[in-house]
């Protein structure tokens, strides 16, 4: 017998698989691995007494579908961090795609000039910059949005899966405000000339609509991660969807398409021939009015953060100094920005030339820069905060793997296995490649040996049995303990530059007290794990 269960309580159906069969006494299989009535029971057990789902409610053993991993093939980037290559990608798509967004405004704006007669050169100006914006937008960002959807399936596929199976309809909504978008844009371009100029007027609307539609369905997914809402009790895509920071994040990002509108514009209009020096600064002056919407950033900016959970805003006011770092970057950046723009240009009337615009476009990338950096980081430990965690487990998950273990259902062979003295170290090399490798390298970027290598073996021990507790930020551990020990003594070895001769660690008291250690921590992310530990230690 062979069945399937999609488990709606928490919200990660399509994400799990478990196969049931008889044969012999060994009556389930979970992942690549048998196991018998005893062992499946103990699963169960442990579900029930330790089971904690997006909904924060005890969940029945007959969910137990929802407790076993779907494993994926793993891609290496050697000594560069995944979150890197996905993150640099993710960046630079979306400064592109915001610049694109505004400048169909901008282009907008500038026809209307030029129908109404208020700026004779509006005709040159939007022929020049729509230029730039289509090999932008139409050539390199929709490059960088395909390699987002790469690098995302090879990164953690269960993150876009749960997005995608969560919010497909919204998806295809947004791909056909893409393809209007295109479509409107490719007719500008070409049949530009032919006219009538009201007929332009309304096909640069239709762009500019179709753009920034594109941006109101994907922020509403992107907002979702962060604060999901009532989506965690309903399961409802517009729950999910119009979640608290959708409002507040929308506008941002429409501020921040205006902004870059304006300095590309900017750049552009300093590498023109022909103007005069007057004429460039009368129509660098007209782009400033897309530099207004700035002076409203810092309320936005006050309304995302009053939204947000008291522990994500806690990782930016000091938790976490590198968060706090990228924030303080954002800001500074963008008050340089807006302080020039608004005073200057818009004040004081002054000029801008192609240095100066691509400076402060380079600014505008760092803005750029740290608050994707901030947004990303603020939702850990999570991918989907109270649905999925970083490294990509479900909060429901983590009490199964830890009486059954992760590497019972990791299918895939372990590369230059000959490379593992010991058995022990080659499992270390799995439980690294399932519970660290989306976030951390071994001794690259982010690497375990230079971050936990210096500690003593019952520090690594510890720390990572109550990795919430070490680290605010970080997923409980998902594992047996002999899988844990097995970790610890991976990274030992390789902060010992892989010396020959290592020797197996299997005492039973070491697993023992990591076992006791894993049931202090809980399974629950540390805020949660803290409530739990302090109502268990109240009196009754």
């Amino acid at each position: 017998m062979a069945w399937n269960r999609h488990n709606r309580s928490d919200g990660l159906k399509g994400l799990v698989h478990l196969r049931a069969g008889a044969r012999g006494n060994r009556v389930s299989r979970i992942g690549n691995r048998w196991i018998d009535f005893h062992q499946f029971a103990s699963i169960l057990h442990a579900i029930r007494e330790q089971g904690f789902s997006a909904s924060s409610r005890y969940i029945s053993p007959m969910d137990a579908s929802a407790y076993i991993p779907a494993v994926y093939p793993v891609n290496d980037f050697g000594p560069v961090m995944k979150g890197l290559v996905i993150g640099g990608l993710g960046i630079f798509h979306v400064f592109l795609a915001q610049f694109a967004i505004g400048g169909g405004f901008l282009i907008w704006w500038f026809e209307w000039l030029g129908l109404t007669g208020r700026e004779p050169l509006a005709d040159r100006v939007v022929s020049s910059v729509f230029r730039v914006l289509i090999l932008l937008s139409f050539v390199v960002g929709a490059l960088t949005g395909v390699g987002m959807w790469l690098t995302s399936i090879q990164v953690s596929p269960q993150t876009i899966g749960l997005m995608v199976d969560e919010f497909h309809w919204i998806w295809a909504t947004e791909w056909i405000f893409f393809w209007l978008e295109m479509t409107a844009g490719y007719a500008f371009f070409r049949y530009r000339d032919i006219l009538a100029p009201r007929a332009r007027l309304a096909l640069l609307a239709i762009y500019s609509i179709a753009g920034w539609g594109s941006l109101f369905w994907i922020n509403g997914i992107l907002s979702w991660q962060l604060t999901p809402g009532a989506w965690t009790e309903t399961h409802s895509v517009w729950d999910g969807f119009f979640n608290p920071t959708f409002w507040p994040s929308l506008l941002f990002r429409t501020v921040a398409c205006f902004v870059l509108a304006g300095l590309g514009a900017a750049i552009v209009i300093n590498a023109m021939p022909g103007f005069t020096r007057d004429e460039r600064t009368r129509i660098i002056n007209r782009c400033s009015i897309f530099f207004l919407p700035m002076l409203s950033m810092p309320l936005l900016a006050g309304w995302f953060l009053e939204v947000i959970p008291a522990d994500s805003r806690s990782w930016i006011m000091g938790g976490s100094m590198t968060m706090t770092m990228f924030l303080n970057i954002a800001a500074g950046a963008s008050a340089l920005i807006g302080g020039y723009a608004v005073i200057g240009l818009w004040r004081q009337r002054l000029s801008m030339n192609g240095a100066t615009a691509t400076l402060l476009a380079a600014l505008a990338l760092g803005a750029t820069a740290g608050g994707e950096f901030v947004r990303e980081g603020i939702r850990k430990p999570y991918t989907v905060r109270e649905a999925l965690f970083a490294n990509a487990t479900t909060p429901a998950q983590i009490a199964s793997l830890r009486v059954s273990g992760v590497t019972a259902h990791d299918p895939y062979p372990l590369r230059n296995r000959a490379d593992f003295p010991t058995e022990q170290l080659a499992l270390g090399r799995v439980v690294y490649r399932n519970q660290c490798a989306i976030c951390h390298t071994v001794s690259g970027t982010n690497g375990l040996t230079e971050l936990m290598g210096g500690w003593s073996i019952e520090q690594k021990r510890l720390n990572v049995a109550k990795l919430q507790w070490t680290k605010g930020f970080m997923p409980p551990f998902a594992g047996t303990p002999s899988e844990l020990e097995a970790l610890v003594q991976y990274i030992s070895w390789e902060y010992a530059e892989r010396r020959a001769g290592w020797p197996e660690s299997r005492d039973p008291a070491v697993f023992a007290q990591i076992a006791r250690w894993l049931d202090e921590a809980g399974t629950a992310p540390a805020p949660r794990a803290q409530e739990l530990a302090q109502r268990a230690e109240s009196p009754r």
